[in-house]
């Protein structure tokens, strides 16, 4: 009976509050929850309820005033943890080293957005502008927390500022390098930034955006498979457990003179003025960047800053490459001890089917984890870790390349089968049935830079340079492992129905060599890629009804590439561990080391 009186005396009083407020405008409604707020017990944590009810409020509220439009700019401004001031029609909205200026119309339209880090001027932001005059509030408050983000320095007063006098200053040596001249490699001047430049396609940070890098562009390979179009970096800092040696001026000698690899020359360091600081520089990687553990070891080695290990963790390439690559959303984790399977298809129906065998990738040389932050403390630097970033992320855009949105099921029928083997830590290889022959052939690319991709074709009993030539011309091109395939199969298929008399010189040729197999010598290896992998996750259904279909297989690399040279690459990024760039300077100040 009491439960009863109690829950009657409850539904009478809710009556009674939808009786009084049944009549009251939204705006009456709207500041009563704002009064409510205001009296809010805790001022730093305001209850949680009632932001939920006022948020819900302007939602649909009309913004049609000058009143509303500085409610909206509060709330928002309070979400961001920023604070907030009015001054007759301009809002303030307020942070430790930056404010907004938002000058508002009586109508409630907006007139002006300014952004003013510290110690600078106010100066306009068409952007923001635009966001706030079209009332895209959502879209507004989103990039206010990118700009709060930018500004978001750890460390007390003091610390911040320094921080951000000597992110300034790295800023501007950057730009400095941006404008050095310099031999283009590409015939787009874009993309020759981008996939070339020292310091990448540089987006100067503006008040209202953050510097940016932009410094790998994948090319589209036609097969609509590119997850990746422009890999960026943030430039920024972050605290360090560790003190380390920052500028708070350039560090670039005037004029700007080039070294003889064709990078600027430094200020030995006795006339850099710096500050010893708990922090470094930051490149902030977007996205981040699966990386294989030697190349996360070159990146400390390059800056003599050591990368966390409790920030990495560690897995096969292939594994960390599917689980960031919304392509292949449907089989981000594979099995444990079963191999990837994957299919692509290509123009004109064709289908092709990628095995990675679990053994071969789960090697610890091939052991990899997922980069998000990259520490350095000078800008001689940032060159020598973006060719390694890029080297690395030509690496996986090949190899992503295998990857579909479908993953490989019984009763699927694929044209050609394909094996990919790691052979080194920069190169692999592509094992695959030839054309209208009983044996197999492999292609080896080898990535010895971003800018330097290599195919040879092994086992085919072809002694034709050129077509190694095409086919890395091909693969630098589209950077795609299925089209350079689909472009060998064609070829292959081409040499195989033409006459027997067109086909002769060079198997007489290959018959009549007995010398010792030399680095194009493929004759004898057709010999050695027999050995068929008895756990190869390739569906029997699918060669029913395919005279071209071949089967995955698993060799061993000294039966594989017998002639392939996998001895320990040249080390491409020469640095020793150092404290602060003393050991890049010689007694004329010049970098003695850079890339």
């Amino acid at each position: 009976m009491l439960v009863y009186c109690q829950m009657m005396k409850a539904t009478s009083v809710i009556s009674d509050l939808h009786l009084k407020f049944a009549e009251k405008t939204w705006n009456e409604t709207f500041q009563l929850v704002r009064r409510c707020m205001d009296r809010s017990r805790d001022e730093s944590r305001p209850c949680e309820p009632l932001v939920r009810s006022l948020e819900r409020l302007q939602e649909v509220f009309s913004v049609s005033s000058m009143n509303t439009v500085k409610s909206r700019l509060e709330m928002i401004a309070k979400q961001q943890g920023m604070g907030f001031h009015i001054t007759e029609a301009t809002c303030y909205m307020t942070a430790d080293l930056f404010y907004l200026e938002v000058v508002l119309l009586p109508c409630g339209g907006v007139e002006d957005v300014k952004v003013a880090p510290h110690g600078g001027s106010p100066v306009a932001s068409e952007s923001l502008l635009q966001l706030l005059r079209l009332k895209k509030f959502a879209e507004f408050s989103m990039k206010l927390a990118g700009l709060f983000a930018q500004y978001n320095i750890p460390g007390d007063n003091e610390i911040k500022l320094k921080l951000f006098a000597s992110l300034q200053c790295l800023g501007k040596d950057l730009q400095q390098m941006v404008h050095l001249p310099r031999l283009p490699k590409d015939s787009d001047p874009r993309t020759d930034m981008i996939n070339s430049g020292r310091v990448g396609c540089l987006m100067a940070g503006k008040e209202d955006c953050p510097l940016t890098i932009q410094f790998y562009e994948s090319p589209s390979d036609g097969l609509k498979n590119s997850d990746l179009s422009i890999q960026a970096a943030q430039v920024t800092v972050g605290v360090s457990e560790v003190t380390h040696k920052l500028q708070v001026a350039s560090v670039i000698s005037q004029p700007a003179q080039l070294d003889p690899q064709g990078y600027p020359v430094f200020l030995p360091l006795s006339e850099v003025t710096y500050e010893t600081l708990p922090a470094c520089f930051l490149l902030k990687l977007q996205p981040a960047i699966p990386m294989m553990e030697s190349f996360v070891n070159k990146l400390s080695q390059i800056t003599d800053v050591t990368i966390p290990d409790v920030d990495l963790q560690w897995a096969p390439l292939p594994k960390l490459l599917m689980r960031s690559s919304p392509s292949a959303n449907s089989h981000k984790e594979t099995i444990d001890g079963q191999d990837a399977v994957f299919t692509v298809p290509l123009p004109g129906g064709v289908m092709h089917s990628y095995t990675l065998p679990h053994a071969a990738w789960e090697a610890p040389a091939q052991r990899g984890a997922v980069v998000a932050r990259v520490p350095f403390t000078h800008p001689a630097h940032v060159p020598p870790l973006l060719e390694l970033l890029r080297h690395q992320c030509a690496i996986n855009t090949l190899l992503r390349s295998c990857f579909t949105s479908q993953h490989a099921k019984t009763g699927w029928a694929c044209d050609l089968h394909y094996e990919v083997l790691p052979v080194s830590e920069t190169s692999f290889s592509v094992t695959f049935h030839q054309p209208g022959t009983d044996s197999l052939a492999v292609l080896f690319v080898n990535v010895s830079d971003s800018h330097q991709i290599n195919c040879t074709l092994f086992g085919a009993g072809i002694r034709d340079p050129s077509l190694d030539e095409h086919l890395s011309t091909v693969t630098k091109r589209c950077m795609s492992i299925p089209v350079t395939l689909s472009t060998l199969h064609s070829k292959l298929e081409e040499i195989t129905s033409a006459p027997i008399s067109l086909q002769r010189p060079a198997t007489a040729e290959a018959k009549n060599d007995h010398s010792a197999p030399s680095s194009t010598a493929v004759a004898d290896t057709s010999s050695a890629l027999t050995t068929f992998s008895q756990s190869s996750s390739v569906p029997q259904d699918s060669f029913s009804g395919s005279a071209s279909a071949c089967y995955a297989m698993s060799v061993a690399k000294s039966e594989l590439l017998p002639e392939i040279n996998t001895s320990p690459a040249v080390n491409l990024y020469p640095f020793t561990p150092v404290g602060v760039f003393p050991h890049w300077m010689t007694n004329n100040g010049q970098l003695s080391e850079l890339i």
